[in-house]
């Protein structure tokens, strides 16, 4: 007898101990964290850690000038590539040129190509696990607030897939970002044409599978971080809003033949218009339904224009001052 309740007994400290450690108690998680800073001049590189996808996330701050008075931070998300490759703010635009004589924190996430920076239901065999919209809302804003001695004001701008993406953020957290700018960024996901889009996107140029971003096209989750359909969470964000009509003019037949001459510079000029036109109607939608709900906007519709970056680098200047007044203004 004693020996069967001392067997009972060593068996229990062995689950025990393997459920919860040897402590007795479980071991906790690690939290997100910065664990890295090297500083280049005005810019920084940070490496974050991410409890919520258990990787480190490579962030880049261009610091402002006057390092010594506290700067809010504007979050500059690039498209597909998410800034993994020269499809980037830094390297297509003249935006950090003209931000460097501003009195901001330039935040440049790099990484989390094909994800759209939102919370996929599932692991991807190809693009991973990818808990982007918990990393924006939640992890990174005290990280910085504390590592840069930021104001706490923040802004958000994105442009063609991460165009989606900063309004889908804005919406998971109201007031986060005070002000927040789309370019060029199919606002709606649940309806046949947004679908598509996203699926094009995520599918054939990234190789991921959507079903495992937010499950079959009948699941509540496409509804749910559709920003059409909750427009409502935008009302009180300073919103800029601009878009191309996919009609191309002589630059940029001259761009598409310069990156890659003959037929396939064509093609691809013929896609860039494909996809600013479809963008264009998703945008248009996006107007109609936030006038109906009283909610104010400032719009670009330019009448020309196809999808490249020469046009963002135009319209983020005109957006500036939208964005500057949000991160600033005192309400």
């Amino acid at each position: 007898m004693n020996l069967r309740r001392t067997m009972v007994a060593a068996l229990a400290a062995v689950v025990s101990a393997t459920a919860f450690g040897a402590t007795g108690a479980a071991a906790p998680a690690k939290p997100s964290a910065v664990t890295e800073v090297v500083k280049d001049g005005r810019t920084w590189h940070l490496k974050v850690y991410s409890a919520a996808m258990d990787k480190e996330i490579t962030i880049d701050v261009q610091r402002p000038i006057d390092e010594s008075t506290p700067a809010p931070n504007l979050y500059l998300l690039s498209g597909l590539d998410a800034g993994e490759s020269s499809a980037s703010w830094r390297e297509q635009t003249t935006v950090l040129p003209f931000l460097a004589e501003k009195h901001v924190n330039v935040i440049e996430p790099i990484g989390g190509r094909g994800s759209y920076y939102t919370d996929w239901s599932d692991p991807d065999p190809v693009l991973g696990v990818n808990k982007w919209r918990t990393f924006f809302t939640e992890e990174l804003p005290p990280l910085l607030d504390k590592t840069l001695q930021s104001t706490g004001r923040n802004a958000l701008a994105g442009v063609s897939t991460s165009g989606t993406s900063v309004l889908q953020l804005a919406e998971a957290k109201p007031g986060l970002w005070k002000s927040v700018a789309a370019y060029s960024g199919c606002a709606q996901i649940a309806d046949p044409l947004g679908r598509t889009a996203l699926k094009l996107s995520v599918e054939n140029w990234a190789g991921g599978n959507v079903e495992n971003m937010y499950g079959p096209a009948n699941s509540p989750l496409w509804q749910a971080n559709d920003p059409v359909i909750n427009a409502e969470k935008l009302r009180g964000t300073e919103l800029y809003i601009s878009t191309g009509s996919g009609i191309p003019v002589f630059e940029d037949l001259q761009w598409y033949q310069t990156n890659a001459p003959g037929p396939v510079g064509m093609v691809n000029l013929t896609v860039g218009s494909v996809i600013e036109g479809a963008v264009d109607q998703c945008t248009r939608n996006l107007k109609n339904k936030l006038d109906s709900l009283s909610i104010p906007a400032q719009y670009n519709f330019n009448s020309i224009g196809t999808h490249r970056w020469s046009y963002w680098d135009e319209t983020f200047r005109e957006s500036w001052p939208l964005l500057e007044r949000g991160m600033t203004s005192a309400s």
